[in-house]
């Protein structure tokens, strides 16, 4: 148990900083820096140096997103993100993405990286993660963040199939907390081959959303904006919302202005966080049993995101 302090820090100050931004690049930043001044001075600060090599936790909590870049043509593609610099991290994150490939059989023994951000838990009926079994997996967030707890603990061994050593689970914490507070990360829709919203833990298993990736948005051009915007939907609460709410405004920032106006407002809402702490944030119990806590505070507002999809096919059908 004596890494429990390290994971338990971990754990609650994500968790403090997650209740309201946590989804692309922009949020994840924002909770990882959080974090880092939340700890700062503390014994468990300096743990996390060592495991990190001094990578902050703003950095580390986008690394889980960024080895997907590896995806195409593995690891040693140098025209991947790498982290040269650390190189006994770069190793570690090459052993865990190979022993979590991108494209695995769908079984439980040989599961992809991609399946520790997310869970698909049906939203129709506003159910809890208990409750059924479609969209649920030995490896989604809800389970890759209490196996990270495990080997923090010491209780799972650094040498795990899943390669999943302390630095790595510091790294998934950073990243997959922060995920299971992005309802879509969290909740999918399924519809019947007629195009009904349907339950799937209740009868067919229907086809699913993916949280929302399979649903593109559009955007008209107009005389600002001269193409066609896509958009799925999940990339609109994972990159749009934070964005908006951030800088107070839904217009797209070119990106040679990005952080010149991200910068003041990102430092304002970081700042406001560190100083004031939310009301009731804090967990209870065993924080191997937070990911599910979690998951069953985040489903309501999933089942309310996924109205909108249905009112637009409903006015499409008139």
């Amino acid at each position: 148990m004596a890494q429990a302090p390290l994971q338990l820090a971990i754990l609650i100050f994500f968790a403090f900083a997650s209740s309201s931004f946590a989804y692309g690049p922009l949020g994840h930043q924002i909770v990882g820096a959080i974090a880092d001044r939340k700890l700062a001075g503390t014994p468990t600060a300096e743990k996390i140096k060592i495991l990190l090599d001094g990578i902050p936790l703003a950095r580390a909590s986008l690394i889980a997103d960024d080895i997907k870049s590896w995806d195409k043509n593995g690891p040693d593609d140098r025209r991947g993100i790498h982290f040269l610099a650390h190189p006994e991290i770069e190793q570690q994150l090459h052993d865990f993405w190979k022993a979590n490939p991108p494209s695995p059989d769908a079984n439980d023994e040989m599961p992809s990286h991609h399946w520790m951000h997310y869970t698909d838990v049906p939203v129709l009926d506003a159910e809890k993660y208990g409750d059924g079994k479609i969209g649920r997996g030995n490896w989604d967030v809800v389970h890759t963040i209490p196996y990270c707890i495990g080997v923090l603990r010491g209780e799972i061994a650094e040498d795990n199939p899943r390669k999943i050593t302390k630095t790595i689970a510091v790294i998934l914490l950073a990243h997959c907390v922060g995920d299971i507070h992005q309802p879509l990360h969290v909740g999918a829709e399924y519809f019947s081959e007629v195009g009904e919203p349907i339950d799937p833990d209740r009868g067919p298993t229907g086809l699913g959303d993916e949280g929302g990736n399979s649903l593109s948005l559009l955007q008209n051009a107009t005389a600002e904006r001269t193409r066609h915007y896509y958009h799925s939907f999940h990339a609109y609460w994972d990159l749009d919302t934070v964005r908006n709410l951030t800088i107070g405004t839904p217009d797209e920032v070119p990106k040679e202005e990005r952080e010149t106006v991200y910068a003041p407002a990102k430092e304002k809402l970081i700042a406001d966080f560190v100083a004031n702490e939310p009301k009731n944030w804090r967990m209870s119990g065993d924080p191997k049993t937070w990911a599910e806590q979690w998951a069953n505070e985040i489903l309501p507002i999933a089942h309310e995101s996924a109205r909108l999809p249905r009112l637009v096919n409903r006015c499409r059908r008139r």
